[in-house]
């Protein structure tokens, strides 16, 4: 029993961790198009949000956001990036970049 919660604490440790990484590797406002769903997906991936929604986005320790935009609208996929949502801890991210991955998962119905 205390090997399991031992290991669900590190577990959540290294997941609290990468979620939100660091401020390296902002990019600009691209307006639209393929190359702002390019910058979309490296954040996605620079900022840890990999770690708990997959990099096929359909889930895992967080939940699956390969639909996200069949039930919210990129206004409230972006509120949940900046301000969390259940267990989600608002992420540390610029506005830019939350606006680019909010249309990016907007987008995936």
């Amino acid at each position: 029993m205390k090997k399991k919660l031992l290991a669900l604490l590190m577990g959540t440790s290294l997941v609290l961790a990468a979620c939100g990484g660091g401020d390296d590797g902002a990019t600009e406002d691209t307006g639209g198009g393929e190359t702002a769903s390019a910058d979309a997906e490296q954040i996605y991936n620079d900022k840890g949000c990999v770690a708990c929604h997959g990099g096929d986005l359909t889930g895992g320790v967080g939940p699956d956001l390969s639909v996200a935009g069949g039930h919210l609208s990129a206004d409230e996929i972006k509120d949940v990036i900046v301000n969390g949502r259940g267990a989600m801890v608002a992420q540390n991210v610029s506005d830019e970049e939350a606006d680019a991955l909010a249309e990016w998962l907007a987008a995936k119905k």
